[in-house]
């Protein structure tokens, strides 16, 4: 399996080459030369599989220079029921008629990115020990992907965690979780402005080849091929957990600012996994919705990203976005280029409204997309805690109001979970009037000491400080 540019960079690279470098040299995203198809009988043998035997046969599809008893070995190690809580990893719980929470929020910090944060640092440590080498990892979170990475590379030999965020945006809970951890290789870094700006930051530097390669940067965003294709395994573990069978079909409503979980959810359904719809939920940061209502994707500047009480959902700027429209437009390296040139320049957008692609994007591709207020929030909480007795985090909140606007009879609709409520702790204060509960081994983490640099949002300040921090 080799690897190719969604910007058309000539190379094609195979999977660890692409693991511990991020972007392609030409600024693109990496995606397969062609998306593995699985037929009925490999579904129906894989319904029976434990998880981390199940990431194994889809990783495997995607990795050919990791011998097999190794990436065996590795996926085992990862997806325990001692780091996720449970045997199922993912379990699946029914909500009411038709809708499902699928919990991917069982891991060390409590969110989603750690479903694919636990393998990735797991696969850097492989990788880096038969190389004998190191990696200095910068990165960029809107508040779940710094802990999840930071917990996943504490101690990892061979890495250096350099992790951006933006100044004062996180949830309380979510800025302890990283900026109290004093591990030697973890560096968390500040940035005054939005997450966007961090992201940028992170493009900036991975861009810069002479510096990437002086001191061996590496990527844990989603923009990282190996992030993404870790998250494809929870779409067919939860399609298995809700159906009986392979003739039936199940939709998906996704909670995303950043389009990496749900891109992962497109990856699976090109590899035959029977989903109906994507469904793309957003915050009053819409810019994923605009595009899959009207066709045109329009990036916000820094001011005109709101700050909402789904933080980690505050992104003008979604990165992953790209591999879509990549294969949307039949994978048209040149036209993919030209399009991300204009929305990241002054123009700020492009238009594909008159593009017969674009009705491809729901009749061939399966998406739909909705969106969701403070309000819609508050009030999809106090349902479904009054209704069901459960308490969900503010992003799963977007999700499951989205997901009832696009119910299906006879179709079950999986809600992503995408992190505990404890996270976000004074929304649901304010929903709820109490306090959602704490997990063991949280107690008292926002009192801790801190370890923490704020910088501006400059590329090269940024740089400055990882060379004062890599020798």
């Amino acid at each position: 399996m080799l690897y190719l540019s969604t910007r058309g960079h000539p190379d094609r690279k195979h999977f660890c080459e692409i693991l511990l470098e991020g972007l392609a040299p030409d600024g693109g995203l990496y995606l397969p030369e062609r998306y593995p198809r699985v037929d009925d009988a490999t579904l129906t043998r894989w319904r029976a599989l434990p998880y981390a035997d199940l990431a194994f046969e889809v990783l495997s599809l995607y990795i050919d220079d990791i011998p097999a008893e190794d990436l065996r070995a590795i996926c085992r190690r990862t997806y325990t029921a001692q780091v996720f809580g449970s045997p199922e990893i993912v379990p699946l719980r029914p909500l009411e008629d038709g809708v499902w929470l699928e919990a991917l929020s069982n891991g060390p910090t409590l969110a989603f990115k750690d479903m694919a944060m636990q393998l990735l640092g797991n696969l850097f440590e492989y990788e880096l020990g038969r190389r004998g080498a190191q990696l200095n990892i910068l990165g960029a979170t809107s508040g779940d992907t710094g802990s999840a990475a930071e917990y996943a590379m504490r101690g990892k030999k061979g890495v250096r965690v350099f992790m951006t965020s933006p100044q004062g945006r996180m949830s309380p809970f979510q800025q302890a979780q990283m900026f109290s951890l004093q591990d030697a290789n973890i560096h968390n870094i500040a940035i005054e402005g939005v997450f966007d700006d961090c992201q940028d930051i992170v493009k900036a530097v991975s861009n810069d080849l002479e510096f990437k390669r002086r001191h061996n940067i590496g990527t844990v965003n989603s923009i990282n091929w190996a992030r993404l294709v870790a998250q494809v395994v929870y779409y067919f573990a939860g399609y298995f957990q809700a159906t009986r069978s392979n003739d039936q079909k199940v939709s998906f409503t996704v909670p995303s600012g950043n389009f990496g979980n749900v891109c992962a959810g497109h990856v699976a359904r090109m590899m035959g996994l029977p989903i109906d719809r994507l469904v793309v939920a957003t915050n009053e940061n819409d810019v994923l919705d605009e595009f899959f209502r009207t066709g045109v994707y329009r990036v916000r500047g820094s001011a005109d990203t709101h700050e909402t009480s789904s933080p980690s959902m505050d992104i003008s700027k979604a990165s992953n976005f790209e591999r879509f429209v990549f294969d949307l437009l039949g994978r048209d390296a040149a036209r993919t280029r030209a399009l991300f040139a204009d929305a990241l320049s002054a123009k700020g957008r492009f238009d594909l409204s008159a593009d017969p692609a674009f009705a491809d994007a729901a009749s061939k591709f399966g998406f739909e997309s909705g969106r969701s207020t403070h309000a819609n929030r508050l009030a999809t909480l106090r349902d479904t805690w009054a209704r069901f007795g459960q308490m969900v985090d503010t992003h799963t909140a977007d999700g499951l109001k989205v997901a009832r606007e696009h119910l299906r009879p006879g179709v079950p609709m999986l809600v992503l979970e995408t992190a505990l409520p404890i996270k976000f702790a004074a929304t649901i204060v304010e929903a709820l009037g109490r306090e959602p509960q704490r997990p063991p081994g949280f107690e008292g983490i926002e009192a801790l000491p801190r370890r923490v640099t704020n910088l501006p949002a400059d590329v090269a300040a940024v740089k400055r400080f990882i060379e004062a921090h890599v020798a």
